[in-house]
C-alpha cells in the first residue's frame, strides 16, 4: 500500500522490530543512519545444547520479551509512540513462528499509535546496516550478504534499487559454518570459534572442494558438498584412529568457503562496474572473510572501497530494519494491518 506524503519532517524517527530468528530487537533510528537507542535479547545461549536453533523454543521468547525490549528502546531514545513516524518490522524471511511475534506486535503498536506500518525484508535490512556507519557509499554497489540462514550477491543500481544476482542453492554459509563447527564438537555458533581456532591452522592444510558450479550459476553457491566432505574425512580419520588436528581442518574449511563468496563478490563487482562493495550479515564478521575480500579487491580492482559493519550490526539486529525502512517511508510505501509473515521471502521482493 501507497501513500503519498505531502512534506517530510526534518528528523524521521523509525521504530525497528526484529524477530526473525533467535535475536529478539527493537531500535529507534533517525533518518535512516542515526541509531538513537538499540536493544537486543539473544537467545544463543538457549540454543546451544541443542547445536542449532530450535523454532518454538525461539517463538516462545520472542513473545516473553518483544514488549519489554520495545518499551526499553523507546525510552533510551527518549521517545515515546507519539513520538515517531513509523514502526517496521522484518516480516520474512525467516523462522514463521518468530517473525509472525515481531509482525503481530508491530501491527499493534502501529494501529495504537495510528502510525504507518512498514514491511522490511529482513535479507536487504542486513545491506542497510552498512548506512549506519557513515560510510561514503556510491552506486551502482554490489553487495554480499552471509549468514546463518541466508547468502546471497545482491547489486543496487541506485539507491531505491535492488537485484538479486545470486544466491545458495542450499545450506547458507553460515549454516555451513555452524554444521561442520557441531561435528568438529566445536559448539554453537559456529562462525567465531572457527575462526578463531583457524587462526592456529593452516588454510591449505587439507585439500577440501570448491563449488563454482560453471556459468550458469557463476553468481550463485553451494555449501552442501563441502560440508559433506569436511563430515566425510572427520568421520575416516575417527574411524581409522588417524590424527586430526582441528587448528587445520578449521582453516582450510574456512579458507575454501571464504574462497567462493569473495570471488563471486569481486567478479560481480566487475561485471557491473560497481563503485563499491558491501558485505553483510554475521559471516561479514569473519575475519579472514574481510582480510581476503580486501586483498582481492585491491589486486582485482584497486582503489575499489570496501565498508562492512561493526560486528554487532553484522548479527541480526532493529537498526537495520528501521534504516531499510526509511526510503519506503519517504516514498511512502506502507504496508495494510492484514501484513503477514512470509518466511520465504526471497530479495528483491
Amino acid at each position: 500500500m501507497e501513500r503519498k506524503m505531502s512534506r517530510l519532517p526534518e528528523a524521521v524517527l523509525i521504530l525497528g522490530i526484529e524477530t526473525s530468528c533467535d535475536e529478539t530487537a527493537a531500535a529507534v533510528v533517525e533518518n535512516g543512519s542515526r541509531i538513537l537507542s538499540s536493544f537486543v535479547s539473544s537467545q544463543v545461549g538457549l540454543h546451544a545444547r541443542f547445536g542449532g536453533v530450535v523454532p518454538e523454543i525461539a517463538s516462545r521468547h520472542h513473545l516473553e520479551l518483544i514488549n519489554e525490549i520495545v518499551e526499553q528502546a523507546l525510552a533510551a531514545a527518549g521517545a515515546g509512540l507519539r513520538d515517531l513516524h513509523a514502526v517496521a518490522v522484518s516480516n520474512g524471511p525467516g523462522l514463521v513462528g518468530a517473525l509472525l511475534v515481531g509482525v503481530a506486535s508491530a501491527k499493534a503498536l502501529a494501529y495504537a499509535a495510528r502510525l504507518p506500518l512498514i514491511a522490511v525484508n529482513h535479507l536487504e535490512a542486513h545491506l542497510y546496516a552498512n548506512f549506519l556507519t557513515g560510510a561514503g557509499i556510491k552506486y551502482p554497489l554490489v553487495a554480499l550478504i552471509a549468514s546463518g540462514g541466508h547468502t546471497a550477491l545482491l547489486l543496487m543500481p541506485g539507491p531505491e534499487e535492488i537485484t538479486l544476482l545470486g544466491q545458495t542453492r542450499d545450506d547458507a554459509a553460515g549454516e555451513a559454518f555452524d554444521k561442520v563447527a557441531r561435528v568438529m564438537g566445536l559448539g554453537y555458533p559456529g562462525g567465531p570459534v572457527i575462526d578463531r581456532l583457524a587462526g592456529e591452522g593452516n588454510p591449505a592444510g587439507i585439500d577440501f572442494p570448491r563449488a563454482f558450479l560453471g556459468e550458469a550459476g557463476r553468481f550463485d553457491f553451494s555449501f552442501s558438498g563441502l560440508k559433506s566432505a569436511v563430515i566425510n574425512l572427520l568421520h575416516h580419520r575417527r574411524q581409522t584412529g588417524e590424527e586430526i588436528y582441528l587448528p587445520d581442518l578449521a582453516a582450510s574449511f574456512q579458507a575454501a568457503v571464504v574462497e567462493v563468496l569473495v570471488e563471486k563478490t569481486v567478479d560481480a563487482a566487475r561485471e557491473h562496474r560497481a563503485a563499491c562493495v558491501l558485505l553483510a550479515g554475521g559471516v561479514a564478521a569473519n575475519s579472514f572473510l574481510r582480510s581476503r575480500m580486501r586483498l582481492r579487491l585491491a589486486e582485482a580492482h584497486p582503489g575499489l572501497p570496501l565498508y562492512f559493519p561493526p560486528p554487532a550490526l553484522c548479527t541480526d539486529n532493529a537498526p537495520m530494519v528501521a534504516a531499510a525502512a526509511y526510503p519506503r517511508y519517504r516514498r511512502g510505501e506502507f504496508a495494510a494491518l492484514d501484513l503477514n509473515a512470509v518466511p520465504n521471502l526471497g530479495a528483491g521482493c
